[in-house]
């Protein structure tokens, strides 16, 4: 199965919500994905992403398209524009695109080509 919902993961930002939604490896999906839990890719993702909570983009996920989320965390491919509050490109992350948030973090190793524009608190 591509996307399930799995009430028995945690999540160690956000104790309150253990729900996330998974995008396994092998998997190709396009279109819209709006969100009030959590998303782990690690397949394809074409399209466009909203999430209340944090997205998570594995080791083998490649997402095409643009990013709404509080928190996201790259480890495989962005391509597209994010708008998040926090933003962490991990080692193995590489993010080609624009990217709007509060925060920044690139890891060593981590590939960032765009443009980044930070947001001031509040707005």
């Amino acid at each position: 199965m591509a996307i399930f919902n799995n009430g028995n993961l945690t999540d160690k930002s956000d104790k309150t919500d253990a729900n996330t939604a998974i995008v396994t490896a092998g998997a190709k999906i396009k279109g819209e994905i709006e969100l009030t839990c959590n998303l782990y890719i690690d397949g394809e993702l074409e399209g466009f992403i909203k999430s209340s909570k944090e997205v998570n983009v594995g080791k083998n996920g490649h997402v095409k398209g643009d990013i709404t989320t509080k928190r996201l965390v790259v480890q495989g491919l962005v391509e597209g524009s994010i708008h998040a509050d926090r933003v962490e490109i991990k080692a193995a992350g590489h993010v080609n695109g624009e990217i709007t948030s509060l925060e920044l973090v690139i890891e060593a190793k981590g590939i960032f080509q765009g443009n980044s524009i930070v947001k001031e608190t509040g707005k």
